[in-house]
């Protein structure tokens, strides 16, 4: 696959199941992170892998996090939340770590941590493997956010879930001129 061809038609994949990522697999995603474009050279951003057994030390954490938010949650709630990070075989926790910087402002730092992100997940569809960029509620949690140890100038940008999906689904290939204006001055 050429590149032009991968980022035609990379699509998220929503189930995802083993095996995930190995170890040469994810070390190649990281070092497509790399590549994300970076005023500065400020690399802010990291990954915090979450597999096996902590999925569901994670689940229990958004369980935490939703009754912190509402001590009446019900039960399908609770339910739910202890599910969600068993969804696929592995997550990459995304984080931008933001710093003050005179000539980057913390909104362009986080932009790169994004790109940092769509790398992975582009990397990820280049060796086969399914990737779904997921957010929530969980991703904007104060309670997540300090069971995961982040400092104050991190933020999550996202979960990134990763493992074998059963068949890619098709692209839509058409393209959307309604996306493009011309300013004319």
């Amino acid at each position: 696959m050429d590149a032009l061809e991968l980022l035609h038609k990379r699509v998220s994949a929503p189930v995802l199941m083993e095996p995930g990522p190995n170890a040469e697999q994810l070390d190649s995603m990281l070092l497509a992170a790399q590549r994300a474009p970076d005023h500065g050279e400020l690399k802010p951003w990291r990954f915090m892998l979450v597999e096996g057994e902590a999925r569901h030390a994670l689940g229990d954490l958004y369980v935490k996090a939703g009754k912190a938010a509402n001590a009446m949650i019900d039960d399908e709630k609770v339910a739910k939340l202890q599910k969600m990070p068993l969804r696929a075989p592995a997550i990459l926790v995304a984080i931008a770590v933001t710093q003050e910087h005179p000539k980057v402002p913390e909104v362009e730092q986080i932009i790169t941590a994004g790109c940092a992100v769509q790398s992975v997940i582009q990397a990820a569809y280049a060796m086969g493997l399914g990737a779904m960029w997921r957010t929530g509620e969980m991703a904007f949690d104060p309670t997540v956010k300090a069971g995961l140890g982040l400092q104050s100038h991190e933020h999550i940008v996202g979960f990134i879930y990763l493992g074998t999906t059963k068949r890619f689904r098709e692209a839509d290939l058409s393209l959307d001129r309604e996306k493009l204006s011309v300013w004319g001055g």
